[in-house]
């Protein structure tokens, strides 16, 4: 199933339901994405169906329990920024509200000087510390923060800095986590372009590590880490402005759209 959390037109409260093709049908029974996460009912939704290019799609859970950033897990990432390949995950946590919706905006701090992006596989989490499924991500990173402050809380974990979406792929559509297309775009020009293949902590081992010390709740996101082709990477570096639209895609899993603010 594909579980998205949208609201109808400008004058509803949001609803919850399914995406098949070019329509979603709501639950009629009024459940949200995170009962549907928690429940693990796949039921098939038997509410009115809209089409998909009339609604607006928000972030499936809007405020999730916890949310987790996982750093320098793509080899060739780790690389373009100097640095070794961890030998463990390395986990960091950013706040509920930095989550906001597959289209964004997100809202650059006046602090902040240096933007970037980071396109990412995130891991949904179902009942019982299983994953439930995936969904695309954007780690906005402010690497000026990131680079003075070795708690990376304010530098990835600023309001609006998780925008995610546009729906959660249960994690039966999702054959092979490990083998899926990602791709990043600023204003049209691709940056990102690598596979899962690449990294180096499976999303499997990411929750076993986590899970050893914390319990994860349906909900809970694990952004797995980006890829090579970050701004702060370039020469020479770019980082984003304000106006800017960064598009990222992931075989099978959708695509996020959103402006810098």
């Amino acid at each position: 199933m594909k579980l998205a959390t949208f609201v109808p037109s400008a004058a509803d409260a949001p609803v919850a339901g399914e995406v098949r093709g070019d329509q979603v049908v709501a639950f009629a029974d009024g459940s949200t994405v995170l009962d549907r996460l928690a429940s693990g009912d796949r039921t098939p939704p038997d509410g009115p169906a809209y089409a998909l290019a009339d609604v607006t799609l928000l972030a499936p859970v809007a405020r999730p329990n916890a949310l987790y950033g996982i750093g320098l897990n793509y080899v060739k990432h780790a690389a373009e920024t100097g640095g070794t390949p961890p030998e463990s995950p390395i986990v960091f946590m950013m706040p509920p509200t930095a989550v906001t919706g597959p289209t964004g905006p997100v809202v650059c701090p006046p602090v902040v000087r240096r933007l970037d992006y980071e396109g990412e596989l995130a891991i949904v989490m179902g009942a019982g510390g299983e994953i439930a499924g995936y969904a695309v991500a954007d780690d906005v990173s402010a690497r000026d923060l990131q680079r003075r402050e070795p708690q990376w809380t304010r530098a990835k974990g600023a309001d609006t800095f998780c925008p995610y979406g546009p729906w959660i792929t249960t994690a039966d559509e999702v054959p092979d986590p490990q083998d899926l297309r990602l791709r990043t775009w600023v204003n049209g020009e691709l940056r990102q372009d690598a596979s899962t293949a690449d990294l180096i902590f499976s999303p499997d081992v990411l929750v076993a590590f986590i899970s050893e010390t914390i319990s994860m709740q349906p909900g809970d996101l694990v952004l797995t880490g980006t890829p090579e082709g970050v701004g702060a990477a370039m020469d020479p570096r770019r980082f984003l402005q304000s106006g800017d639209v960064i598009r990222i895609e992931i075989e099978g899993l959708g695509w996020i759209e959103h402006p810098v603010a």
